[in-house]
């Protein structure tokens, strides 16, 4: 269910330049497909002056961050999988994740999500007993 509303999201942010956006902002840009560093990076250089921007980062990070808080939940409940805080994510982690991890000679090749996500469960102090 989760990974479907997840795909769902992804497929819908991939509409947005017929819809009028700048191509760049949702078209996955890794050879694999993926979302990658600098898709993110310019979302978040454009969001500051063009709505459009703004819109398509604040759905991009909202799906992230709310499909990382599921599957953290679904893994709470059935592993020894436990987080000393919440996950959060704000377009200002994303930012400092994504410089900090990749350096920009790679941004255009990393796909950014799992970075994030990484970043949002390192950042809550998630641990998994094994």
């Amino acid at each position: 269910m989760i990974l479907r509303i997840f795909a769902t999201l992804v497929a819908t942010l991939s509409l947005v330049p017929a819809l009028g956006a700048p191509l760049a902002l949702a078209t996955p840009s890794t050879s694999h497909g993926q979302i990658s560093v600098a898709q993110v990076m310019e979302m978040l250089e454009k969001a500051a002056h063009e709505n459009t921007a703004r819109q398509v980062l604040t759905a991009y990070l909202a799906g992230v961050g709310e499909t990382a808080v599921a599957l953290v939940d679904d893994a709470s409940e059935t592993a020894s999988f436990a987080c000393k805080m919440q996950l959060s994510l704000s377009d200002r982690t994303a930012r400092k994740a994504l410089e900090t991890l990749v350096d920009k000679a790679s941004w255009a090749e990393a796909p950014a999500t799992p970075l994030i996500v990484r970043d949002m469960v390192s950042r809550a102090g998630c641990t998994i007993e094994r």
